[in-house]
C-alpha cells in the first residue's frame, strides 16, 4: 500500500521542504543529462558514497555523504522518495521550524550514511539517494504526529475488499515501513553484494530522526492535529491524494 496524502494541515509554508524537493529533482535531471553524455562510468561511482573508499580516506570522501544524498538511481527511486518527502516533510518543518528542519534533514542523512558504512565498511558499491534523510523525516513525523490519518492507495486484489483507498494512523504506516527496513537489513547481512536497497541507511536515518526531533522542537509551539478515528474510507478531498 502506498501513502498518497495525510490529513494534517500546516500553519506555515514549508519553504525548506519545497527547496529540498526542487534540489533533489534538479540534481537528478543534471545527473541524467551527464550520464546521457557519457558520464555514467564516473558520475555515480565518483559522487556516490562508497563505504570502503570513505573508510580509507574520510577527509577526501566526506563530500560524498552530501552529494549522494541528492542523487538517485532512477525515476522510480526519485518519485517514491519525493512522494514521501512531500507528504511528511512539511509537517515536520512546520513543527520544528525552517532552519532546524534543514539541519534535521541533513543530520538524518549523515546518520544514514554512518549506519551504512559501519554495517558494511568493505562495500565497494556506491550508495545514492535521499532515502536515509527521508527516513529521519518519517521518524520525526511519527514522534510528532503518531495518530495523524494517512491515506493509502490499496493495490489489487486487496482493493476489491477495502476499496481503492484506506485511512490508517501514522504509527501503523510508518511503523510497518520501519519494521520492513529493519528485517530486510538484518536478512541481508552476510549475503553477497549485488546492489539494491541500502536498508541500514534507512534504519540509521530513522534512528537519527527519532533521537533528534524532540530536542529540535524545544521552545517551539506544539500544534494539535487531526487523529485517526478508526478504519474507514477517506473523505472525498482526502481520496484525491491531498497532502498537507
Amino acid at each position: 500500500m502506498l501513502p498518497i496524502g495525510d490529513r494534517n494541515p500546516t500553519r506555515t509554508t514549508p519553504l525548506v521542504n519545497y527547496c529540498l524537493l526542487a534540489a533533489n529533482v534538479a540534481v537528478f535531471l543534471l545527473q541524467e543529462r551527464i550520464q546521457l553524455k557519457g558520464g555514467e562510468a564516473w558520475l555515480v561511482p565518483g559522487y556516490g558514497l562508497v563505504p570502503t573508499r570513505f573508510v580509507n580516506d574520510v577527509p577526501g570522501e566526506a563530500f560524498t555523504v552530501f552529494t549522494s544524498m541528492f542523487m538517485h538511481g532512477g525515476w522510480g527511486h526519485l518519485g517514491s522518495n519525493m512522494l514521501f518527502l512531500y507528504i511528511f516533510g512539511d509537517n515536520v518543518e512546520d513543527s520544528i521550524g525552517h532552519g532546524r528542519y534543514l539541519a534535521f534533514y541533513l543530520l538524518s542523512g549523515i546518520g544514514a550514511a554512518a549506519a551504512q558504512v559501519l554495517t558494511n565498511p568493505a562495500s565497494q558499491l556506491p550508495m545514492v539517494g535521499a532515502s536515509g534523510a527521508i527516513a529521519g523525516v518519517l521518524a520525526g513525523y511519527l514522534v510528532l504526529y503518531p495518530s495523524a490519518p494517512i491515506t493509502l492507495l490499496v493495490p489489487p486484489p486487496l482493493m476489491f475488499f477495502t476499496g481503492l483507498f484506506i485511512v490508517m494512523p501514522a504509527y501503523v504506516v510508518i511503523g510497518v515501513w520501519f519494521a520492513l527496513q529493519l528485517f530486510s537489513g538484518v536478512g541481508s547481512l552476510g549475503q553477497a553484494e549485488t546492489g539494491g536497497v541500502a536498508f541500514f541507511a534507512h534504519v540509521g536515518g530513522f534512528l537519527t530522526g527519532l533521537v533528534l526531533v524532540k530536542p529540535l522542537q524545544s521552545g517551539r509551539p506544539r500544534y494539535d492535529h487531526d487523529r485517526w478515528r478508526g478504519w474507514r474510507p477517506p473523505e472525498r478531498a482526502d481520496a484525491r491524494g491531498r497532502s498537507s
